[in-house]
C-alpha cells in the first residue's frame, strides 16, 4: 500500500487538480445533460467572453475616474502612437481602430467639442481631415496611460510573467488566423501561394458538402512560382508541411524555414476527397515532385471539387489571409 508519509496508513492523495471556474461548471451541466454534444470550445470561447467583460468594466472604471470612455482613450492613444505632427486622417484613423470612417467622424466631432484634438482639411484629400491632438488632448493622455497601464498590470496579477507570455503567444497565433498579420515575415522564399487559415478552410469544405479537414486554404498561385510549378491549386488544403500539420500559418513558416537546406519542401495535400504528397522545390520554378498526379486530380473528379472550394465565396470572408 502506497503511504502518503512515514508511518502512516492513509493513502498518498492525488495531485490536486485546477480550480474550477463557472465555466467548468457549464460545461459539467452540458455533458450531463447533452453527453452527445462537444462543448469542449466552451472552456476556451466561453472564458474568453466572461474575461472580456470583466476587463472592460475594470478598464471603464479608470477612464470614468479620468471623465473619459474607452471610445475617447482609444482616439487619443491612436493619436499619439501614429505620432504624426501634421495630423492623421480620419481614413488612417478608422483603419487603426477598424472602424467605419462614419463612426470615426461621430468621435472626432465629440472630440472636437471636449477641446481635445482639432481638425483641418487634409490637403493629400479634398473630401478628408486632418486630425490633431490640442495641447488638452495631451496632457489627458498623459494622465490616463499610467492609470491604464497600472490597471492591465494588476488584472495579469495572477500569471506569472512565463504564463502571460505563453498565453499572449497563444492569443498572437489565434488572432493572425481572423485579421491576418500586421508585417509578412521575411522569408529568404516564397512558394507563391495565397492562403486562408484554417477556421475558412473548415468553412468551405462544409459549405460545399466534403468532410471536414484542418488545413490552410489555397486561394490563389501565382504564375511560375514554386507552387505553380509543384501543381498546386486554387481550392487545395494544405494539412501537412515536413511532417507537421499545418493549422497555422506560422507553422508553414517554419517548416519552410526548417526545409531550406535541403531546398524541397514536402506538403501533404487535400484535392476533394483524397490526400496526396507535393514537393515543392524551395526557389526554383522548375516541376516539384507530384506536379504531375496534382494536375491529373484538378482534371477529375477531385478537381471539380476543389474548384467549389476556390470558387465559393459566401461561407467565409477573405480575412486573415496570407501571402507566402
Amino acid at each position: 500500500m502506497t503511504r502518503s508519509r512515514a508511518g502512516s496508513g492513509a493513502p498518498a492523495a492525488s495531485a490536486p487538480g485546477p480550480v474550477p471556474d463557472r465555466t467548468d461548471r457549464v460545461i459539467h451541466q452540458w455533458v450531463k445533460v447533452r453527453p452527445d454534444l462537444d462543448v469542449s470550445s466552451v472552456g476556451i470561447i466561453g472564458r474568453l467572453a466572461r474575461l472580456r467583460a470583466v476587463i472592460d468594466e475594470e478598464q471603464e472604471a479608470v477612464f470614468a475616474e479620468h471623465g473619459i470612455s474607452n471610445p475617447t482613450f482609444t482616439t487619443l492613444v491612436t493619436l499619439v502612437r501614429l505620432n504624426r505632427p501634421g495630423g492623421i486622417s480620419q481614413r488612417r484613423l478608422a483603419d487603426e481602430m477598424g472602424l467605419t470612417p462614419g463612426t470615426v467622424s461621430a468621435r472626432v466631432d465629440r472630440l472636437v467639442a471636449d477641446g481635445l484634438v482639432v481638425r483641418a482639411p487634409d490637403p493629400a484629400d479634398r473630401r478628408g481631415s486632418l486630425v490633431t491632438l490640442t495641447d488638452r488632448g495631451r496632457d489627458l493622455f498623459e494622465a490616463v496611460v499610467p492609470a491604464h497601464l497600472a490597471n492591465q498590470v494588476r488584472l495579469l496579477g495572477s500569471l506569472t510573467p512565463d504564463e502571460q507570455a505563453t498565453l499572449a503567444g497563444l492569443l498572437r497565433k489565434l488572432l493572425v488566423a481572423f485579421e491576418g498579420s500586421a508585417e509578412l515575415e521575411h522569408l529568404p522564399v516564397r512558394l507563391g501561394l495565397t492562403l486562408a487559415p484554417v477556421h475558412v478552410a473548415l468553412a468551405m469544405q462544409r459549405a460545399v458538402g466534403l468532410p471536414e479537414r484542418p488545413g490552410l486554404l489555397v486561394r490563389a498561385v501565382e504564375e511560375q512560382s514554386p507552387a505553380a510549378a509543384a501543381g498546386l491549386g486554387e481550392g487545395d488544403i494544405l494539412t501537412e508541411a515536413g511532417g507537421t500539420p499545418l493549422r497555422s500559418v506560422s507553422a508553414l513558416y517554419s517548416a519552410i524555414s526548417d526545409a531550406l537546406p535541403a531546398g524541397r519542401l514536402d506538403l501533404r495535400v487535400r484535392r476533394g476527397l483524397k490526400d496526396r504528397t507535393v514537393s515543392v522545390l524551395l526557389g526554383a520554378s522548375g516541376a516539384g515532385t507530384g506536379a504531375d498526379g496534382l494536375a491529373a486530380a484538378r482534371a477529375g473528379e477531385d478537381g471539380h471539387a476543389a474548384a467549389r472550394l476556390g470558387e465559393d465565396r459566401h461561407a467565409a470572408a477573405r480575412v486573415g489571409e496570407h501571402r507566402v
